[in-house]
């Protein structure tokens, strides 16, 4: 109970948070379904937020997509709280590199493609950077 006073986990997070603490594999699988049927844990909750925390800290769909699928969110749910409405993306994308590297357009191509690779870290499609670059 203590894990998930903290924040939100996904049945996998806490599946396997339990079983480092060396309990029995059954046992985890049946807290865990417990604790689902008590609606204590769900995996649906955990993406909303998880998305939420993601955007606001300036992270691409491509990026809080793969974070998903290695915390074990099926692609199911994934598609159904991650939307790909480019505006709101494109919004996302400008005040992230507006906060990185001011409004200035990059002066020089060198300048150019570092912010290019640093809008493809943060999980921004090619797309998506190629669109905002054109667009300032």
């Amino acid at each position: 109970m203590r894990l998930l006073a903290g924040r939100e986990h996904s049945r996998m997070e806490l599946r396997r948070k339990l079983c480092a603490r060396s309990y029995a594999d059954d046992v985890v699988d049946q807290v865990l379904d417990d604790l689902t049927r008590r609606q204590l844990l769900s995996d649906e909750r955990f993406a909303e937020q998880y998305i939420a925390s993601r955007q606001r800290r300036g992270f691409g769909w491509v990026r809080i997509k793969g974070e998903l699928r290695e915390r074990g969110i099926s692609d199911e749910l994934i598609s159904c709280h991650l939307s790909q409405q480019d505006a709101e993306w494109m919004e996302a994308l400008q005040r992230t590199h507006d906060k990185k590297f001011g409004i200035a357009p990059p002066d020089t191509i060198k300048e150019k493609v570092r912010r290019v690779r640093f809008l493809e870290y943060r999980g921004f499609t090619g797309e998506q950077i190629k669109c905002f670059f054109l667009s300032i």
